[in-house]
């Protein structure tokens, strides 16, 4: 309801995508602007029901600053900056439920990403998901199971405002995440994960673990590869 809220107040279209998983009822959140060729930026919102992890107690819950909200808080403040005139597209920015219960009770990963993936009724020209972007010591690595071109171009638009030790231009994890479902569509997407974080998936996963500095960072890279139109 809060995500929804915000959006709508800064003129966003929003729309709800419900989708039904093992009984469980989910909800992907998509809020749209602008006009041309389809770009998607998305984010998860949920968090992972226990911290399989945590040293100490695994039946916690995730409290997820950094493993969800840490991308939940770059696009809404794309939201509120993003000069949509100048990206000269048509934007969806999405939050997706049921990324992270994977491997609990045979759950996969990205769920709702699948579902959307899977019944979109146009082609995005690009799909960039952020995940885990708000380490304070922050070293983004090139995601191996994205698109390389379209990583070359984000990390491009990095080093252009002087991001060069965040945006790190080498081959990192091979990891899951719900750009994984798009390009397995067949559509250009990519992750924007910084993996290398202690707290994952521990009940530590705390706001006091996450670096404003480091959500700007990722933010001002979306926002001028938008503006710039280097998409």
């Amino acid at each position: 309801v809060y995500i929804l809220a915000e959006l709508r107040k800064l003129g966003w279209t929003t729309e709800t995508q419900e989708f039904t998983y093992r009984d469980i009822t989910g909800r992907n959140l998509i809020a749209a602007q602008g006009r041309g060729p389809l770009i998607i930026l998305g984010a998860h919102y949920d968090t992972r029901s226990v911290a399989d992890r945590d040293p100490i107690d695994a039946t916690r819950p995730v409290p997820g600053a950094n493993d969800g909200a840490s991308g939940v808080a770059v696009l809404l403040e794309l939201a509120r900056t993003l000069d949509i005139d100048r990206a000269g597209a048509e934007i969806w920015l999405v939050f997706f439920d049921a990324e992270d219960q994977g491997n609990i009770n045979g759950w996969p990963f990205a769920v709702g990403a699948s579902y959307m993936a899977q019944r979109l009724s146009m082609q995005p020209r690009a799909v960039v998901v952020v995940d885990m972007v708000g380490d304070s010591k922050q070293e983004i690595f090139w995601e191996q199971n994205s698109d390389v071109q379209l990583m070359k171009t984000l990390w491009a638009v990095a080093a252009n405002l002087g991001y060069e030790a965040y945006f790190v231009p080498q081959h990192g994890y091979a990891i899951a995440d719900d750009h994984t479902p798009f390009r397995q569509q067949g559509i250009v997407a990519a992750g924007i994960i910084d993996f290398d974080y202690p707290y994952w998936h521990t009940a530590e996963d705390t706001p006091d673990k996450v670096s404003p500095a480091s959500l700007e960072r990722v933010g001002r890279v979306l926002e001028t590869w938008l503006e710039e139109r280097v998409w």
